[in-house]
């Protein structure tokens, strides 16, 4: 198992706030396609135009692999949501840890959890290690109040 995990980023949102609007994956697809135009570049705003999402579900377009649909799997107010990879070619866990800061500021991180071979670490931690510092950096970009 791989492990790759964002850089920590501070959310001016209280944690319960973060959590709520997070664990809501229809909602949160809503945010991540309505993003502000300026904080996302023109290269990766045609891929987040094409998300889709249920209450318990979200996927995104993965390129020639196919979509990835992520499923909630786990959430533990306010610091915890899991989901795991639907239909992936490999066991795939995505994390989000909220910590209270003080009562209008948290902070959060990801980290992504995959099975892969040995030999294709090398190939694919560029990506994944890219994916997970893109999802922090587009939490700094919710609107949460």
């Amino acid at each position: 198992m791989a492990n790759f995990k964002s850089e920590e980023v501070n959310i001016n949102a209280p944690a319960q706030q973060v959590f709520d609007k997070m664990s809501n994956l229809e909602a949160l697809g809503e945010l991540i396609k309505n993003a502000p135009e300026d904080q996302i570049p023109d290269d990766q705003r045609q891929m987040l135009e094409q998300v889709t999402a249920t209450r318990d579900s979200i996927t995104f377009p993965g390129g020639p692999a196919g979509n990835i649909t992520l499923r909630l799997a786990e959430a533990v107010s306010p610091s915890l949501i899991r989901m795991v990879g639907q239909g992936t070619p490999v066991p795939l866990t995505l994390s989000m840890h909220i910590t209270t800061v003080n009562e209008v500021q948290c902070s959060a991180y990801v980290d992504i959890d995959i099975k892969i071979p040995a030999m294709l670490k090398p190939m694919v931690s560029g990506p994944l290690q890219k994916m997970a510092d893109q999802f922090s950096q587009m939490l700094r970009s919710i609107p949460f109040n």
